[in-house]
């Protein structure tokens, strides 16, 4: 925890997974291809974040790029993924599902979210829920599926330009759902969200570009750690 501030990373691999070992995070969302939105991570790299963080670890189900309409196909596998990640230690998963006409699938997320439920973890919606047209109906269907968590950037491209209905949904239900700013947080940024969301948690993957015969996108321990000074500044 950073200050009063509960923290989530988001990591893609082993060495973002080394780089929040020794780090007051209180959770990470464990994902693969950070660089392509975040794919379903492989069961060995959770067995390897199980083993090397004592903080919970969601687990991203998402079988490819682009939207969130799945063909039944790919529903079914993820599904199965789910089970294969909730029987091998996660502590959750991250998921979300839209309608062609960006509503929320709300039989996809009610029977997802039951699925989770049954082995005692926590279920979240992902930033899925920023495609849909109104967030209000939105999350009520969430909150009727008994989601645990959204995961929203208040229907914009980061949380700190969403700031205002992240609050309002916020305000109005938070009580029934939690609710975690997340997209663009960083240095900069974290004390102007966390002030006009009202929130007192947040997603950050703290990322960088790293290259190997190509860029892809890597945790930095250093922008984790400026982001804590300035919260513990922020307390002062």
């Amino acid at each position: 925890m950073f200050g009063t501030y509960f923290v989530e990373i988001c990591t893609g691999g082993t060495e973002d997974i080394l780089a929040v070992k020794d780090l007051p995070i209180d959770r990470i969302e464990l994902n693969r291809g950070l660089e392509l939105g975040g794919l379903t991570p492989e069961l060995p790299l959770l067995a390897f974040a199980k083993s090397q963080l004592n903080v919970p670890v969601i687990c991203m189900v998402r079988p490819r790029t682009a939207g969130f309409v799945y063909s039944e196909t790919e529903y079914e596998l993820m599904k199965e993924n789910a089970k294969l990640l909730l029987t091998h230690g996660a502590d959750g998963i991250v998921f979300g599902f839209l309608k062609e006409d960006r509503t929320i699938d709300a039989n996809r997320t009610r029977e997802f979210t039951s699925l989770i439920h049954s082995y005692g973890k926590e279920a979240v919606f992902h930033r899925a829920f920023d495609e849909t047209i109104d967030p209000y109906s939105s999350i009520e269907i969430l909150i009727d599926s008994q989601v645990d968590r959204l995961l929203t950037s208040g229907l914009q491209p980061t949380a700190l330009e969403g700031a205002s209905l992240i609050r309002s949904l916020n305000e109005q239900y938070g009580s029934a759902i939690s609710i975690l700013p997340g997209a663009g947080i960083n240095e900069n940024t974290v004390s102007s969200v966390l002030t006009e969301t009202g929130a007192h948690q947040f997603h950050m993957s703290a990322k960088v570009i790293s290259h190997d015969r190509g860029d892809y996108i890597a945790v930095s321990k250093q922008n984790i750690q400026a982001v804590k000074h300035r919260l513990e500044s922020m307390n002062q």
